[in-house]
């Protein structure tokens, strides 16, 4: 690419700066810097052999991206699993011969903290750092010997973009084991659409709104974007004054009805996913009056509601008690690489179990009629959740990043 225009353009206005790129990677590029604003990120050799997980960003102001990318090689055989950000899945496993070539586009949201010139989300510190909330796009290829010949890069303001408020079921969690149905929702959608998922792990309907995260997905929504919403596992454990689903949560879930439609913006609610609590052979209720609330205030204001309550109460109740482990973080010592402790969580998704959550909120958003579905990929299929994709032919590559420590909130 042309060095002298992008370092040029680096000192111009946020506005301005934005710019088309596009990067041959057959040939040499550099290791990522600031300075440079590009190059392979947390990979030294991407052609060493045995690499199976390698970053390319590069930087660029807030917004939304189209982003052309061509997969395989033409030296060898291939096998790429492409993901954006912090693990945002946006093409599965695919198995290339030599010199067969693929290419995929999609439109990615990236965001920073900054609002203005005085106001900022409040981010948490397990955030900082974060691949989902620095200045630059950053694109993941894994796999048993991945490999990315082109990546295209240019400003897009005609998607659609469907932003995403909620906790750790919802948040694109940055290491593995740990993931959410937000970071594989983006799977389904074509470059018509951008997801910007803006949840976190611990967070309520009021703390996401206390830390300027509504205010930051305001600013950047546009007349006609949607924000979905998933809140309930962390808001039954708020005390004080005015605590409870038919008080506090529900005066909160009318905030965002209020300013979303205000700002132009569609809202949908999704009632909480459940928690893995069983009882001969049930899924025990664990969220009290949570659920209801939701569904109260949904049908009071008209909005639409997605009901991953009842579809993971299936989904595991079709899985059974021992083998719904298999969608959450439960994981013997010794599995990932300095994992010295037994991993055992009913609350939180592993990666499959995450994807089939997304394949449940793409259902139920068709099931609704909401008029963004029709931008769904051509190889979605309608997800039944008494009859889930099986396991063990489920394909992930971990990440280089690893956590044994579990998100906030349960």
């Amino acid at each position: 690419m042309n060095i002298k225009l992008f370092l040029a353009a680096l000192l111009l206005p946020f506005s301005a700066a934005a710019q088309t790129f596009d990067f041959d990677l057959t040939k040499h590029q550099p290791a990522y810097s600031d300075a440079t604003g590009y190059g392979y990120d947390f990979t030294a050799a991407p052609d060493l052999p045995g690499q199976h997980d390698v970053y390319f960003s590069v930087k660029v102001p807030d917004g939304n991206y189209r982003v052309t990318v061509t997969i395989g090689s033409r030296r060898r055989a291939t096998d790429t699993q492409l993901r954006a950000e912090s693990r945002r899945l946006l093409v599965p496993s695919t198995v290339l011969k030599k010199k067969e070539l693929r290419t995929y586009t999609f439109t990615i949201n990236k965001r920073s903290p900054y609002i203005t010139d005085k106001e900022r989300v409040k981010i948490n510190d397990r955030e900082k750092g974060s691949l989902d909330w620095d200045n630059k796009l950053t694109l993941d290829w894994a796999g048993k010997n991945p490999a990315v010949s082109r990546i295209e890069i240019a400003p897009d303001t005609t998607a659609t973009t469907v932003f995403l408020c909620g906790n750790s079921t919802v948040v694109d969690q940055s290491c593995d084991p740990w993931a959410s149905w937000g970071q594989m929702v983006t799977r389904w959608f074509g470059p018509e659409v951008a997801i910007s998922n803006n949840a976190e792990s611990g967070l309520t309907a009021g703390s996401f709104l206390r830390q300027n995260r509504l205010d930051k997905v305001l600013a950047m929504l546009r007349p006609g974007d949607y924000v979905i919403c998933e809140f309930g596992h962390n808001d039954q454990k708020e005390k004080g004054p005015g605590a409870g689903a038919w008080y506090n949560f529900s005066y909160n879930l009318k905030q965002y009805i209020d300013r979303v439609r205000k700002a132009g913006g569609r809202i949908i609610f999704c009632t909480p996913t459940q928690r893995r609590f069983f009882k001969d052979g049930k899924i025990q209720e664990t969220h009290g009056d949570y659920p209801d609330a939701m569904r109260a205030v949904a049908r009071r204001e008209n909005v639409p509601v997605v009901e991953l309550h009842d579809m993971t109460r299936a989904f595991f109740e079709t899985l059974g008690v021992d083998d719904s482990k298999r969608a959450l973080v439960h994981y013997p010592a010794g599995t990932f690489p300095g994992q010295t402790r037994e991993l055992a969580d009913n609350t939180h998704f592993n990666p499959y179990g995450a994807y089939e959550v997304a394949r449940m909120v793409t259902t139920g958003l068709k099931n609704l009629g909401i008029p963004v579905t029709r931008y769904l990929t051509a190889d979605w299929k309608a997800y039944d959740p008494a009859h889930p994709d099986d396991f063990r032919t489920f394909v992930w590559f971990p990440s280089k990043f690893f956590d044994n420590v579990k998100p906030a909130g349960n």
